[in-house]
């Protein structure tokens, strides 16, 4: 009941038959006639930028700049005073550990 059945299979003769097959047959359509070319998309203007616009435009660029570098400034400056601190917390447990040896 709980014997598995291993499948037996026929040994192999060596004979191999190919497979069939079938031809089929090559049907040629007529071509399609050529569709009618659409007229022309009318040209896009093109973007003029009036001295205000261009005023706006770098005034933009420049906030946008100092933005930026504001973040960046204070995310280096977090890390540096996060550094200094960590090396205050080394130097005190040196210090608390160096002085404990000493009074054994």
């Amino acid at each position: 009941m709980l014997r598995p059945k291993v499948p037996t299979n026929p040994t192999p003769t060596g004979i191999v038959t190919p497979p069939v097959v079938e031809p089929t047959a090559v049907v040629q359509h007529s071509p399609a006639p050529l569709p009618v070319a659409p007229a022309p998309a009318p040209a896009r203007p093109t973007v003029q930028l009036t001295p205000g616009a261009l005023v706006a435009l770098i005034g933009g660029g420049t906030a946008v700049v100092l933005v930026v570098g504001a973040v960046l400034v204070s995310m280096l400056l977090a890390v540096a005073v996060t550094a200094a601190s960590v090396a205050v917390c080394a130097l005190v447990v040196r210090t608390l550990l160096a002085s404990e040896t000493k009074r054994r």
